[in-house]
């Protein structure tokens, strides 16, 4: 138990660089999709210079941060095994699960871009930056208040944070579009 603030504090700091890797790595995709768009040769020297900070940011941030979170969660969880028994233990992992599934899809598009596939609007991709950051606020919300979480205020909570973040972007689309 004399390591538990040590592993605690390790746990943080990775999940604080998975998510920034994960805030960077969707605006990279943005500015690579709009890059597609830049006449030549403008469009291949950004293609070239996004598709190396990518892959640094993927494989040197990003996937060692995301892993190594979850190494220190589990020797947390190991120290700590009470806390499986706690509802707000449950979704929490269920937030981390559905982190890790965001995850895998920004790999997938990752490899779509590293590949010159350009399946998905920077508006898209805008849209889909505010996903991590949703997960973000209910992760850090459950694990402080833990069982003072109201879950009706809790959830009405994130559902007006999303929309508030979704009227944001629209409204910072229009300010683009008139630009």
């Amino acid at each position: 138990m004399e390591f538990y603030n040590y592993i605690k504090s390790l746990h943080l700091i990775f999940v604080i660089t998975w998510f920034a890797g994960l805030f960077y790595i969707v605006r990279l995709f943005v500015y690579q999709i709009e890059a597609n768009d830049k006449p030549s040769p403008e469009k291949e020297i950004l293609q070239k210079q996004y598709k190396i900070m990518t892959y640094r940011l993927w494989y040197i941030i990003t996937w060692p941060s995301a892993v190594l979170a979850t190494i220190f969660a589990v020797w947390l969880l190991c120290l700590m095994p009470a806390w499986l028994q706690m509802p707000w233990m449950h979704v929490k992992l269920g937030f981390v699960f559905v982190l890790y599934l965001y995850h895998v899809k920004c790999h997938q598009i990752y490899r779509q871009l590293q590949n010159d596939e350009f399946k998905y609007t920077s508006n898209f991709m805008r849209l889909w930056n505010e996903g991590a950051t949703i997960i973000l606020f209910a992760v850090v919300f459950l694990v402080i208040l833990k069982n003072a979480f109201n879950w009706i205020y809790g959830v009405i909570g994130i559902v007006l944070f999303s929309v508030l973040i979704m009227l944001g972007f629209k409204f910072y689309k229009r300010i683009r579009e008139r630009k």
